[in-house]
């Protein structure tokens, strides 16, 4: 009965966005463990794309970084402004700020006690943490070079609202770069009309649902464990089901392909 209240108030702008921040607040404030620094459900590359290489040891969630990694490097942020919107734990805004050599790297996201946890965690001399809303950016007219975001635009209550202010805060030749999902093919077919009428152009689009599956898979026994570890007894199944174990909804859904998750670049 709740989860169909809740499918239905998700039709509202309001809801969409109180439900989200609410749900990141809570996370960021009862679960600010130092090891849970991503919470994108994580990337496998293709035998196309040229393997991740990192320091052993320097990262315990290497598939939730490299969603970030193969959608960032698929332009050169060398010295350039780059913003984040949507940034959570901030894991992924502080591997592109010291690893990627951007200029500057400002990470916003709706929830302060995500940013306040990411303010705590990360301190690089480039890196800025914001709270704010991606449906009313706080930064001037043509302020970036890129824009970043990373599953997090199917939970904003107006996306054309979200597109248009990053269509306003990127300069000429600007680029999003953008990863997410949407619950079934017509509404990905949705979001790439939004983008189209936004005044964005698409440069490319992959569907990546299956390297998402993937990465799922092989993360799921890392992801139970710590859930078991973080998480009170009592909620650890309701998680499990955010979190996308194998055998939730979610990962039914897009195994079986009527939930997709797509990548995408569009310039300005």
């Amino acid at each position: 009965m709740i989860n169909a209240l809740i499918r239905v108030f998700k039709r509202y702008e309001w809801f969409k966005r109180l439900n989200a921040k609410v749900t990141y607040e809570l996370l960021a404030k009862y679960i600010p463990a130092k090891d849970w620094l991503f919470m994108n459900y994580g990337y496998i590359p293709t035998t196309a794309e040229p393997p991740l290489q990192l320091p052993a040891g320097s990262t315990n969630q290497l598939l939730p970084l490299q969603m970030y990694h193969f959608l960032a490097t698929r332009r050169d942020l060398t010295q350039k402004a780059v913003l984040e919107v949507g940034s959570g734990r901030g894991g992924g805004a502080n591997y592109i700020a010291t690893r990627l050599q951007p200029a500057s790297y400002v990470a916003l996201d709706l929830a302060q006690n995500a940013i306040d946890l990411s303010r705590e965690l990360y301190h690089a001399p480039n890196l800025q943490f914001v709270q704010g809303s991606a449906e009313a950016l706080p930064f001037g007219h043509d302020s970036f070079d890129v824009v970043v975001n990373v599953e997090s635009s199917h939970a904003y209550g107006n996306v054309p609202n979200f597109l248009s202010e990053v269509k306003r805060v990127l300069g000429t030749g600007g680029v999003l770069l953008l990863v997410d999902f949407r619950n079934q093919v017509a509404g990905m077919d949705l979001f790439r009309e939004q983008i189209i009428a936004s005044g964005l152009k698409i440069v490319s689009e992959e569907n990546i649902s299956a390297q998402v599956v993937k990465a799922i898979e092989a993360e799921d026994p890392e992801k139970r464990a710590r859930i078991e570890k973080l998480v009170p007894a009592r909620w650890q199944k309701l998680f499990g089901q955010f979190a996308g174990v194998v055998g939730s909804p979610f990962y039914c859904t897009l195994k079986e392909g009527t939930r997709v998750y797509h990548r995408f670049v569009a310039e300005k």
